[in-house]
């Protein structure tokens, strides 16, 4: 793909069962990437998400990790990022939302804003991230569509421009229409697509004329105008109609998407702006993913390209480290499936094969001064176990298991100060379930926890903590860096603790959405 073409990097955010993935399919079988399209119904039909390429995700029909896809569209590169949905993995979604442009909300029509959808905005409005949104399902009996306008409105303090409008819902769905080329798409049983002239178009009833026409003229009268300025700095967002099951206004929004997603912005890197047009070649680790091919058991870093090009087998340095290297063996991805890239421009994502030696939120540039970009969002945990191998002799597949588990990101591993006992921290429990399956089908390990009754974590940034500080309530341990974390049982426990020892100081860490 040339390094010239225009790049819009984007991912599809909101709550479960909202259709993100069903939607991400669409696209992808419309940008000519797959040929025909999974479903999240796959343990019955034998066809899976094509985002979903873990054995797990396929097992469950739910996504449980991000994954990256690249595709041509009207001349314009996407680079999409499925994220999960689940909340458990929501540290997970920030990260990724960290390496985007733009990002598409999916809102069910029946449901409306819900709890996850809420969370991702939040984060995408802190980032001045750009959003589209796209209300799915207007095949079913959902809340009318005036109504899904004002909730946005309302719930998430931003201003609306819906781009086509539904002419009824569910059983009642005649089409969409357009409201910048004033044409109706037909909503048929065939899913062909199907795009009148609204002048010309003979489907609707006079009734329905007349209704669609009453609250267009609502829209023009009480609505917002459009501004492509709010748009990119995330005041309004673009509302599209459609059912991404269908297949059903998923173009029209596709080509409205390649002309309102914003290019590549600057970023920020040791408090400056970088602009994607600098000369320098640099860019950040957001993820990193071990065992993409479990063949080989490798291990993978996700690299958003931010400034100046890419090129295989180029020098760069790492600049939490200094340490000098040749970036030789890299990837463009479409899930897990991968084929090497020779350069790679800003807005691009480039797997780098990673022997151990990347974090979560590494900078690396090429030449010229070191930079580093915005450190990663990190989450406390929320629930913790114990966890130990069920047998002694798999000593040395458990220990690597679990360290290049935890350097995902997704849980967090602790240690007791003595007997170094393995403690993971996740924020869900799914976490601990995905984390037992992996060990399991890629160390081959049976491992089994021993859940805590703690739920705060707070780190130790000021003061030390002895043994008679602790107790069943109240327990030290030490982090991947070594350093001082306290676990508490409650918030009675933690506010008795900062009572009692006013001279320690302790931290959450990095909230995103505080």
């Amino acid at each position: 793909m040339s390094v010239d073409t225009p790049r819009r990097t984007f991912a599809i955010i909101s709550h479960p069962d909202a259709g993100k993935t069903t939607l991400t399919e669409k696209v992808l079988l419309l940008g000519g990437g797959i040929r025909s399209a999974g479903t999240v119904k796959g343990k019955k039909s034998g066809k899976f998400a094509t985002s979903d390429w873990m054995e797990i995700e396929k097992q469950r029909g739910i996504s449980v990790t991000s994954s990256v896809m690249q595709l041509l569209y009207n001349d314009v590169q996407i680079n999409i990022l499925d994220t999960p949905g689940h909340q458990d993995f929501s540290e997970d979604t920030y990260r990724t939302l960290t390496a985007v442009d733009t990002a598409v909300m999916v809102i069910d029509s029946v449901k409306g804003i819900e709890a996850q959808t809420l969370k991702l905005f939040k984060v995408c409005r802190m980032r001045g991230i750009p959003i589209l949104t796209f209300i799915n399902k207007l095949d079913r009996e959902g809340k009318e569509p005036l109504d899904l306008l004002s909730e946005i409105e309302e719930t998430l303090e931003m201003d609306t421009y819906p781009m086509n409008w539904p002419v009824g819902m569910g059983k009642r769905l005649k089409g969409i229409y357009s409201i910048p080329d004033d044409t109706v798409e037909i909503y048929n049983d065939s899913h062909e697509r199907e795009i009148i002239p609204y002048k010309e178009e003979s489907v609707l009833q006079d009734y329905e004329r007349e209704a669609l026409e009453e609250e267009i003229m609502l829209l023009e009268e009480a609505g917002n105008e459009y501004s492509h300025e709010k748009v990119q700095n995330g005041t309004l967002t673009p509302v599209f109609f459609g059912s991404a099951l269908s297949n059903f206004g998923v173009q029209s929004f596709l080509d409205q998407f390649v002309k309102l997603a914003a290019p590549p912005q600057p970023r920020k890197a040791s408090g400056e702006s970088v602009p994607p047009e600098s000369p320098q070649f640099s860019g950040f680790i957001f993820k990193i993913q071990a065992n993409m091919n479990p063949n080989h058991r490798d291990r993978i870093a996700f690299l958003r390209v931010c400034s100046g090009q890419f090129d295989r087998g180029m020098e760069v340095t790492l600049s939490r480290t200094g340490k000098k290297m040749k970036l030789n063996q890299s990837h463009s991805f479409f899930a897990s499936d991968r084929e090497t890239v020779e350069s790679a421009k800003p807005g691009d994502i480039v797997g780098l094969y990673d022997s151990g030696n990347f974090q979560v939120g590494d900078t690396i540039v090429g030449g010229g001064e070191r930079l580093q970009y915005e450190e990663m969002p990190q989450f406390p945990p929320e629930k913790f176990a114990k966890v130990t191998a069920k047998n002694a002799l798999k000593h040395k597949q458990y220990h690597k298991g679990i360290e290049q588990l935890v350097q995902e990101g997704t849980i967090q591993l602790y240690k007791t100060p003595y007997f170094e006992d393995y403690i993971i921290g996740a924020v869900g429990e799914l976490q601990f379930q995905v984390f037992e399956y992996r060990m399991k089908n890629e160390y081959k390990v049976d491992i089994e926890f021993q859940h805590m009754t703690h739920e705060l974590a707070r780190w130790v940034t000021k003061g030390k903590v002895s043994d008679d500080m602790t107790d069943s309530r109240k327990m030290l341990v030490n982090d991947q860096q070594g350093r001082a974390v306290l676990l508490f049982e409650n918030d009675f426990a933690l506010r008795w603790f900062s009572d009692k020892h006013p001279d320690v100081e302790l931290s959450t860490g990095w909230d995103i959405l505080e």
